[in-house]
């Protein structure tokens, strides 16, 4: 059964191109023009993927961001201008799982929309694995973050991203090395969209995320995962 891509991007030519480029390689694209077309479609019908434009006619691509993850929990791969980093920060921020800048190769969009579905289906790895620190529960299985029996919103990325941290608590873990562990997607050595994750992880986890006692910055080398909190 082919995965299902929602696209909201307003120029057409560029939707058609992707839909005719993924739907032989089972992904089907249902284009939306506008912002308010994509949360209508989005409200009615069941997604695998949304891919977002930042400029849209009709509200603005960080909006439509913000408000479709307050209400869902798919995967979001954002398309921004080349080079902006600003607008890529915010996205990340917002909630987006990825970015891409425009213009594209199609096959790195292919790339990133799998990396992303498979990190939501758990990467076909299905054990039913449960880390626990103090009141801190991260279930593999689940995909779930819990603190003290809270559950916490993260997106796909950043719980790969916590696991590979957790199950490496105690040691200093490189940006390399967390590409090695989350398969080398995505993350640049020198791109801040690691810190921007690193970032929304303690948001979610941290009794006070302006000072981490969890997740670490180890200067010059990377971060680190305590395996108990002081204090």
């Amino acid at each position: 059964m082919p995965e299902r891509v929602l696209m909201i991007e307003d120029d057409q030519g560029l939707s058609a191109m992707v839909a005719e480029y993924l739907e032989p390689l089972g992904m089907r694209v249902t284009p939306s023009p506008t912002a308010a077309e994509g949360l209508r479609l989005l409200a009615k019908d069941a997604f695998d993927a949304l891919i977002l434009d930042v400029m849209l006619p009709d509200l603005d691509g960080f909006e439509v961001c913000k408000r479709v993850r307050a209400d869902h929990d798919i995967p979001i791969l954002m398309l921004t201008a080349r080079g902006d980093e600003t607008e890529r920060i915010v996205g990340l921020e917002l909630g987006a799982d990825d970015y891409l800048p425009k213009p594209f190769n199609p096959r790195e969009l292919l790339a990133r929309l799998r990396a992303i579905l498979r990190r939501r289906s758990g990467g076909g790895d299905k054990r039913g694995e449960i880390l626990r620190f103090g009141r801190l529960e991260i279930d593999r299985s689940a995909r779930v973050v819990r603190v003290a029996g809270d559950e916490r919103t993260v997106t796909s990325y950043q719980f790969d991203l916590l696991w590979a941290l957790a199950t490496h608590a105690g040691r200093v873990m490189s940006r390399d090395a967390l590409m090695d562990a989350l398969r080398g997607e995505q993350l640049e050595a020198f791109d801040r969209s690691l810190d921007v994750h690193i970032s929304r992880i303690r948001a979610a986890i941290e009794d006070d995320p302006k000072h981490p006692r969890r997740i670490i910055t180890v200067r010059g080398a990377g971060y680190v995962f305590a395996r108990q909190q002081d204090g």
